[in-house]
């Protein structure tokens, strides 16, 4: 339960320091915005803000919404970070160890990038290639080792799972990239990365220069 909490909380530090939102607002957004939350549940959700709460890390506010087809008034805890909730998530996400690196955690450390400086964003970027070039070595490894003995659909397997790894590769490398500031220009209407401008040679032909017999 502890390893789910380590990534649900900075989730939720993240999405509240963007705005207040209540409960269900949140959920929603988790389920959106974060893939590995998809199937996250209410159970999950209140106790981690209850957590949160009792750290003073957020605070919850209660405010009355009058539904659109219901004449009763029904009150929704608003939340939101407290200055002890903003200290904490600035040391998170100023964090870049190898738990950053792992799957699940990447997933939501690059969901907040945005919020993120870039010299810590280049250190998990390289962090999550170099775990996923390992991964892929040992996938490989494994691959040429039992390939002989798979059955078709197993083959397949191993084959999609290798090469979801290498897309994932290939994307952290056009990232870290754009961290470093590398730019590749490319003319207009061409896939190829353009032409530095060179001084004239021997072989360029230089203006024409009007002779005294001309202008004669």
């Amino acid at each position: 339960m502890r390893g789910r909490s380590d990534v649900l909380e900075p989730a939720i530090l993240g999405l509240l320091h963007e705005s207040p939102m209540h409960g269900y607002e949140l959920r929603k957004r988790l389920n959106l915005v974060l893939g590995s939350f998809r199937a996250l549940s209410y159970g999950s959700l209140y106790p981690c803000l209850k957590s949160l709460v009792e750290r003073n890390w957020i605070q919850g506010t209660e405010s009355v919404v009058t539904p659109h087809t219901v004449a009763s008034k029904r009150a929704r805890i608003v939340y939101q970070l407290t200055a002890d909730g903003k200290e904490h998530l600035q040391e998170v996400l100023a964090s870049s160890g190898p738990a950053t690196w792992e799957d699940e955690n990447f997933d939501v450390r690059f969901a907040f990038f945005g919020q993120t400086d870039a010299e810590t964003r280049l250190r998990i970027l390289e962090g999550r290639r170099t775990r996923l070039t390992e991964r892929l070595e040992t996938i490989r490894l494994s691959f040429a080792r039992t390939r002989e003995r798979m059955d078709e659909y197993t083959l397949e397997l191993q084959r999609h799972g290798l090469e979801q790894v290498e897309r994932e590769v290939r994307w952290l490398d056009g990232l870290i990239d754009n961290e470093r500031g590398i730019r590749r220009t490319r003319p207009a209407g061409t896939g190829r990365p353009a032409v530095a401008d060179t001084p004239a040679g021997d072989d360029d032909v230089a203006p024409a220069r009007t002779t005294e017999k001309e202008r004669g």
